[in-house]
């Protein structure tokens, strides 16, 4: 018998038309699965629909079994079973203490006191959170709040943990210490792993099934690498693959489909394909004007705390995009929101096209100088539906360069991730600022959403816009910047062309660039693999 069991179910929300459309698979005890597919195929909903006290409002057809029992039938001691973490670390921590956050669901469950002690212990040590186990939990990383919120569900001893998109605004670094101990749940203890993200480079190495989704439908589910090679031939689906098996098939695919970085560089080397890189592009030496400029800028959020910035000094350009990546925590929100005049620093100075930020009023700054797009969307919206949202802001819905009109008398909350983050990003577009600053502006999006902003922000360079995003997606940086910066502990360490950083970076770089260095010189993106390898040995 499977653990769980869904049977021709589908799913509307009120007033609206079917999210979910008569899907039927079956998932087993110690299964990893990842689920995967475009913004707004319905993924998020899928999976809230296997947690009885997060399943949303609507009309629901079908049936959902959790071992053998329908899952509105459980009782919340056998829910507990079912653990979920939230893409956003802010909607799953409800307490101030880590210890307190690890204890709540099993206080909740009338745990006794001795039992609770003994597994607080236990988990805290299994995921190397015993070093923050008295710490404030709006003083950690975001890293450390998603293992918490992992910890948390650990210690109520799960049959299942469902995950939606819990990477998403993790550093690369950070992402693949939190996938290493969902494999470890999974291989050492049994614990079966729904995984729902976009960003599957190291995801799909480690999973046993994947489930792609589009239109609410389920259009291929099973084994990873029979799936995958399924996958090749729909060119929707395809970018959703590891840089591995693009490469596989955009050299018409021989033998099994490689979906690792170290199995991509050994099909490299085994078809030795005759490579060739272009010159590199000329330094640009013509004088630039500066538009956002931090020089030796110290903040801390108070007078007793630890410099979050310390001595910042960067540039960005006018029609220039600059994508700064770093750790979580490292200070990149802060520095943002300083440049967006929200935190004033205690030293140093911060100069917009010139002027000092201080002399600029509210209404100037924020009336077509700057707009912030902030880290968490949901701040941005007031109204009852997407459409009040965007008459509120002046905007047509035709205008906006991702279509949105399905979604226009739906609340903005009950929009998935990716949605509301393109929604939010055509509302702070909207006063066509001078300076545009963005903070993880591709969190949540598919590799389609992401290659249209990529081009929304190329047309507003263009159009003399200059753009900051601050990222962890290092696939977006390297196809999007004219120049990548690396943030460590408050301050800029280094500033380069995409091609120069990312090739010469080891961990914050492109999958292609793992596979392909030392083969051939400075590609980073599936646009550089596709220029570079000969018409002759596409079909190889």
């Amino acid at each position: 018998m499977a653990l769980i069991e869904i049977k021709n179910l589908s799913f509307s929300y009120p007033g609206c038309s079917e999210t979910i459309k008569n899907i039927n698979l079956s998932v087993e005890q110690g299964d990893f699965v990842a689920l995967f597919g475009p913004t707004g195929s319905g993924k998020t909903t899928l999976l809230r629909l296997l947690k009885p006290e997060l399943s949303p409002l609507g009309e629901t057809e079908g049936s959902i079994l959790f071992g053998g029992k329908e899952i509105k039938e459980l009782s919340q001691a056998e829910s507990s079973a079912i653990g979920f973490v939230q893409q956003s670390t802010e909607h799953q921590t409800v307490t101030d203490k880590v210890w307190h956050e690890i204890a709540f669901g099993m206080e909740n469950l009338n745990y006794s006191q001795g039992l609770m002690s003994r597994r607080m212990a236990e988990v805290s040590a299994y995921f190397g959170i015993d070093g923050i186990f008295e710490s404030k939990t709006s003083e950690i990383s975001g890293g450390q709040k998603q293992l918490v919120a992992l910890a948390s569900i650990a210690a109520l001893d799960p049959e299942v943990i469902i995950l939606d998109e819990p990477t998403s605004q993790l550093d690369p670094i950070s992402a693949n210490e939190f996938l290493n101990a969902l494999k470890k749940l999974n291989s050492e203890s049994g614990v079966t792993i729904i995984i729902s993200e976009h960003r599957l480079e190291n995801v799909i190495p480690l999973c046993s099934k994947i489930c792609a989704i589009d239109g609410g439908e389920i259009k291929a589910y099973g084994p990873v690498r029979e799936t995958a090679e399924k996958l090749l031939k729909d060119s929707k689906m395809l970018p959703y693959l590891p840089g591995s098996a693009r490469l596989y098939s955009l050299l018409g695919g021989e033998g099994p489909c490689p979906l690792s970085v170290t199995e991509g560089r050994t099909y490299l080397k085994k078809n030795t394909l005759p490579l060739f890189t272009e010159e590199k592009a000329s330094d640009d030496k013509a004088e630039k004007e500066p538009a956002v400029e931090f020089k030796k800028v110290y903040f801390r959020y108070d007078k007793d705390s630890d410099d979050v910035l310390r001595g910042t000094d960067i540039t960005a350009y006018k029609n220039e995009i600059l994508c700064i990546l770093g750790a979580n925590g490292s200070g990149k929100t802060t520095m943002l929101c300083c440049a967006a005049g929200l935190l004033t620093p205690y030293s140093g100075k911060i100069r917009l096209f010139g002027k000092d930020i201080k002399k600029y009023k509210n209404s100037e700054l924020y009336g077509g100088v700057i707009s912030y797009l902030p880290q968490n969307p949901e701040i941005l919206f007031m109204k009852n539906t997407l459409r009040e949202e965007m008459e509120e802001s002046g905007i047509d819905f035709k205008d906006i360069p991702f279509d949105l009109s399905y979604a226009a008398d739906i609340h903005p909350y009950d929009l998935s991730g990716g949605e509301r983050q393109m929604a939010a990003i055509a509302k702070v577009m909207a006063s066509k600022p001078e300076i545009l600053l963005l903070d993880e502006p591709t969190k949540g999006l598919d590799p389609k959403a992401k290659r249209d902003i990529c081009e929304v922000l190329k047309k507003l360079k263009e159009d003399g816009i200059t753009i900051i995003a601050v990222t962890h997606d290092v696939e977006f940086a390297a196809l999007c910047a004219d120049r990548a910066a690396m943030f460590f502990r408050g301050a800029v360490t280094c500033t380069d062309k995409p091609r120069e950083f990312f090739s010469e970076n080891i961990y914050y770089t492109t999958s292609i660039s793992k596979i392909t260095r030392d083969y051939a010189e400075g590609i980073i993106t599936d646009n550089d693999l596709a220029k570079y390898i000969k018409p002759e040995d596409r079909s190889r």
